[in-house]
């Protein structure tokens, strides 16, 4: 047995073991498919010990480089939206934009797709093209079509397709847009995070047929949310649970910031509720359904630390700050985003502080409401 034979037989072995491989169809898809075949240009790794947000390059010809392939981890493939592993060999402080995700994540969400032997699948986000390989192995390459944002990304994934003699659709666009020229489609499946549900993901789904995807905001909690599509056009289902985040949908990234209000400006009052709930997945999920428009900082004022939020596009914000024991809230502008906030954390928890997997999506033509 090589090495990578070996290595993968390793890594599905665990797989099956924390239940993120549950059926045989999946693993027989997942046993002949090679992750490394769609890592051979490389990935980027976060640096030990050096500044936030710094990455460096492992290549094919890199020790390590294999057994990386075959951890139960998240590969960087891209920063800055046109970066490759192959351009620098060195050190880089910039974002990721594209990336090989975690394995078990890969085919846990193949196992919640529950797709049937016939079933025609859209995958929004082809990324290094190996999800789009298992379900080529599962389903057959003309039952899948996959859609890519970036079109380097989008060649790479193919050329990498092609040495497994696979060649499913592979599309450049924008995947919220889905693809209409295969439609429809039994299941949608994205890779990539949204804030809301797109209507043409519905519209481009068979009644009866499932979309899932991760639905999340700018303060960084997401879940996974498996939606039904009805006969009526509406789609509504349940989150999954598991703090599921993918990176968002590149049209759903927050706008930049840009120049600041005057913090030192607004009205001050005693929070009810502290800054506290911005840390936790659970509350800052429901804080985002509060004030789904607002981004989140952390600012030195006046000596003391202030976690602020700020709505672009209203241009109201709200900073809070511990004195005394307390909390305290400034806000200003024409929306009183800490209000809200509180007001939505003051009804969930009177619900009794339902976990996410208790929330339900729903997405009719007037929008998408997430309640619990």
């Amino acid at each position: 047995m090589t090495d990578q034979a070996q290595l993968r037989k390793q890594l599905l072995g665990t797989l099956t073991a924390n239940g993120s491989l549950r059926t045989e169809p999946w693993k027989r898809a997942a046993e002949t498919v090679p992750r490394h075949e769609f890592l051979r240009d490389g990935f980027f790794r976060r640096v030990e010990g050096s500044a936030p947000g710094a990455w460096t390059s492992v290549l094919e010809s890199d020790a390590g480089w294999l057994d990386a392939c075959y951890q139960d981890e998240s590969l960087v493939t891209q920063i800055a939206g046109t970066i490759l592993p192959t351009d620098i060999r060195g050190q880089i402080m910039r974002a990721p934009t594209s990336s090989s995700t975690l394995p078990s994540l890969v085919l846990r969400m193949l196992e919640d797709l529950r797709v049937e032997p016939e079933s025609q699948v859209l995958e929004i986000g082809t990324g290094t093209g190996y999800s789009t390989a298992l379900l080529c192995a599962r389903l057959g390459e003309e039952r899948v079509t996959s859609i890519e944002y970036d079109d380097v990304v989008a060649s790479r994934a193919r050329t990498a397709l092609a040495r497994q003699d696979k060649f499913p659709v592979i599309v450049t666009g924008d995947g919220l847009l889905g693809y209409a020229e295969s439609a429809p489609y039994d299941r949608v499946i994205a890779t990539c995070g949204v804030r809301t549900v797109p209507t043409a993901w519905i519209e481009q789904t068979r009644p009866g047929g499932l979309i899932l995807t991760t639905i999340g905001g700018w303060l960084d909690s997401s879940e996974l949310a498996r939606l039904t599509v009805h006969d009526d056009g509406t789609a509504s289902g349940p989150l999954l649970g598991g703090q599921v985040s993918f990176m968002l949908a590149r049209p759903h990234m927050p706008p930049a910031l840009g120049l600041l209000p005057d913090l030192s400006q607004g009205k001050e009052r005693k929070a009810v509720i502290g800054a506290g709930v911005l840390t936790g997945w659970t509350t800052r999920f429901v804080v985002q359904l509060a004030a789904p428009r607002a981004q989140r900082l952390t600012m030195e004022r006046d000596g003391r630390t202030e976690d602020v939020l700020i709505d672009v596009e209203s241009g109201s914000w709200a900073a809070l700050y511990e004195h005394g024991g307390r909390w305290v809230v400034r806000q200003d502008g024409p929306d009183a985003l800490w209000d809200a906030v509180e007001e939505q954390l003051g009804r969930w928890h009177a619900a009794g502080t339902p976990a996410l997997e208790e929330f339900t999506v729903s997405v009719t033509p007037d929008g998408q409401t997430i309640r619990w």
